[in-house]
């Protein structure tokens, strides 16, 4: 089993909109047996809150289920949980490198997966309000990290 954490600041906007489509993907590409998802984020302030507003209505609208999903904080039990931990940006990628590090726990920045696009950073629709714009990043990601995924870990059984 594959264990892949999506991480954002709150864990109410961008790392659970990461989490529903990933689930998405990895269950069209037949991989939900292999493929545990989950999100968190680096503070506390939404702990157990269900995502926000404008994560649920773009979700709603590509018929993504977010069902059961409420938010909490990345512990240091998290390395020994997880094969992947994804940062939607450099400060949470810094902020998880500064709560713990661990060797052979691929602590990624997001969009190292997006293609054609020189930001470092998906931008957080809480204080922007574009969601659709990172929508169309997290798909384009998720779909890659998918591919990443299966031809690291499930090439042998293609």
């Amino acid at each position: 089993m594959i264990r892949v954490l999506f991480v954002c600041l709150g864990n109410i906007c961008r790392s659970p909109m990461a989490e529903a489509v990933f689930r998405r993907l990895i269950d069209e590409e037949g991989m939900s047996e292999k493929v545990l998802v989950d999100s968190a984020g680096i503070g506390h302030w939404h702990i157990g809150k269900i995502p926000h507003k404008g994560t649920r209505e773009i979700l709603d609208e590509h018929d993504i289920s977010y069902s059961g999903m409420t938010a909490r904080q990345v512990e240091p039990a998290d390395w020994d949980r997880y094969d992947y931990i994804i940062a939607l940006d450099q400060q949470n990628l810094s902020d998880l490198k500064a709560i713990r590090e661990k060797n052979g726990v691929e602590v990624r920045l997001f969009m190292d997966f997006v293609d054609g696009d020189e930001s470092k950073d998906v931008p957080d629709p809480y204080f922007t309000g574009n969601f659709d714009y990172v929508y169309e990043l997290i798909h384009s990601g998720c779909q890659r990290l998918v591919n990443h995924i299966k031809n690291k870990n499930f090439k042998e059984e293609s």
